[in-house]
C-alpha cells in the first residue's frame, strides 16, 4: 500500500498543491513554519479522519476561506482508492471513500495503517497517563474496527455512573438498583478493553525492547511496563470496594481508564524526570517504531511512516542507523520532513536509497528532485 497523489485546497497554510509521490521515501524540506508539516498532517486526515495535532477540524480551514479539501489516491495491491475529506464552516465533515460518504469515520480506521513519529510526541512520556492510554488505544483501534466501539461504550457508561455519584450530594440518597446496573455494564465492558490492552502488550513489548536495543546498541537499559488497577482482581469488585471512595470524590476512582504505562530507565528509574532529551527521543522513536511493526504484523499491507522532524535531538549516529532501519524491506513507504534539503540528500546517497525531495516555501511547493 502507498499514496500515489496527494491534493490540498485551502488547508492550513495552502491554497492549492498537488502532489505525486515515490512508492519509497519522499522528503519535503523548508524553513520552519513553511508548511512541511501540514502536508503531513494532510496524510494522517486521509488515513484516521482528523488531524494528529489539532482535534478541532475548523481550524484547518485556511484564514479568508470558509472550506477546506483534502484528498488523496491510495493504491493497495495494484488497486486505487481515493479518499477525499472536506469541511465547510459550521457544517458536518465529509469523508469519502471512491466519491461514497461513511456512514461512521470508525469504518474507515485501519483500512490504510499509518505511524506519526512527531516532537508532539513528547508529551507521552511528559503528560498524565491519558496521553498513554490514547497511545494504545490508537494503535489497537487500527487492528480492530470494534475497539472504538467498546471504547465508546465504556465511556458512555462511566459518564452515567459519575452523573449518578454526583446526584448522591443533591439528592441525599443513592440508586443502589442503577448502580448496581451500570457496574455491571462498567465490568463488562472493562474486562474486554483490559484483555485487549494485555494482547497488545504482549506482542508490543519485544517489538520496543528490540527497537530501542537497536538505536542505542545496547548501551541503555529501559523499561516499559503496563499498569492497571485490574492487573490485582476483577473489575466488579474494583468498583465494589471503592465505592466510599467514589462517592466522596463524586467520580469512579477505579476501571481501566486509570490504566498508564511506565516508561523508566537504568536502575528503574522514571524517564521523564531522569532521562535527557536524546534517551526521551530515542524511547518514543522505539515505540512508535513498535507500533509500526505491531500494526504490519496484524495487517495485511505496510503502513506509511510519517517522519516529522526527526532529526532533532538525535546525534549523527543515531540518525543515520535510523534511516538505514526504515530502508530495509519491512518498512514501506516514508515521508520526511526537514529543514536542511542537503542534509536529506547526502544521508539517502550514502544508503543508496531512492528518494523525492521537496522543497517547501511558505505555502507552496516550488522544487521537485530525485536523490538517492
Amino acid at each position: 500500500m502507498w499514496l500515489k497523489q496527494l491534493a490540498v485546497f485551502n488547508f492550513k497554510n495552502y491554497t492549492e498543491s498537488s502532489l505525486e509521490f515515490l512508492p519509497q521515501i519522499n522528503a519535503f524540506a523548508g524553513a520552519n513554519g513553511a508548511g512541511k508539516t501540514n502536508l503531513l498532517d494532510a496524510i494522517h486526515y486521509l488515513a484516521l479522519c482528523k488531524s494528529y495535532f489539532n482535534p478541532i477540524d475548523s481550524q484547518h480551514i485556511k484564514k479568508g476561506f470558509d472550506w477546506f479539501m483534502v484528498q488523496g489516491e491510495f493504491e493497495r495491491n495494484q488497486v486505487p482508492d481515493i479518499i477525499s475529506c472536506s469541511l465547510k464552516r459550521n457544517q458536518k465533515k465529509q469523508f469519502k471513500r471512491n466519491k461514497k460518504d461513511y456512514q461512521r469515520l470508525a469504518d474507515h480506521i485501519g483500512l490504510f495503517p499509518l505511524v506519526m513519529i512527531s516532537p508532539n510526541d513528547a508529551v507521552i512520556v511528559t503528560e498524565g497517563s491519558e496521553e498513554r492510554r490514547k497511545f494504545m488505544d490508537n494503535v489497537i483501534s487500527q487492528t480492530d474496527n470494534h475497539y472504538l466501539d467498546i471504547l465508546i461504550q465504556y465511556n458512555k457508561v462511566l459518564l452515567q455512573r459519575n452523573v449518578l455519584l454526583k446526584q448522591v450530594k443533591e439528592k441525599g440518597i443513592l440508586d443502589l438498583g442503577l448502580l448496581d446496573i451500570l457496574n455491571l455494564q462498567l465490568a463488562e465492558v472493562g474486562e474486554r478493553i483490559f484483555a485487549k490492552r494485555i494482547q497488545f502488550m504482549a506482542d508490543f513489548l519485544p517489538e520496543f525492547e528490540r527497537y530501542y536495543a537497536f538505536l542505542t546498541e545496547g548501551a541503555e537499559e529501559v523499561s516499559l511496563v503496563y499498569e492497571s488497577p485490574l492487573m490485582g482482581t476483577d473489575f466488579a469488585t474494583l468498583l465494589r470496594d471503592s465505592l466510599d471512595k467514589d462517592r466522596v470524590l463524586e467520580r469512579t476512582s477505579q476501571g481501566i481508564h486509570k490504566d498508564d504505562l511506565l516508561f523508566t530507565i537504568h536502575d528503574n528509574m522514571v524517564l521523564k524526570k531522569f532521562g535527557s532529551q536524546g534517551q526521551q527521543k530515542s524511547f518514543l522513536i522505539a515505540l512508535k517504531l513498535a507500533q509500526y511493526s505491531f500494526l504490519r504484523n496484524n495487517k495485511t499491507c505496510k503502513p506509511i511512516l510519517l517522519l516529522d522532524d526527526i532529526f532533532d535531538k538525535l546525534d549523527d549516529n543515531r540518525t543515520k542507523k535510523l534511516m538505514q532501519l526504515v530502508s530495509e524491506d519491512e518498512f514501506g513507504q516514508i515521508f520526511i520532513t526537514d529543514t536542511d534539503a542537503e542534509r536529506i540528500k547526502e544521508i539517502f546517497d550514502e544508503i543508496a536509497q531512492p528518494i523525492r525531495i521537496f522543497e517547501v516555501k511558505g505555502g507552496t511547493i516550488d522544487v521537485q528532485e530525485e536523490a538517492g
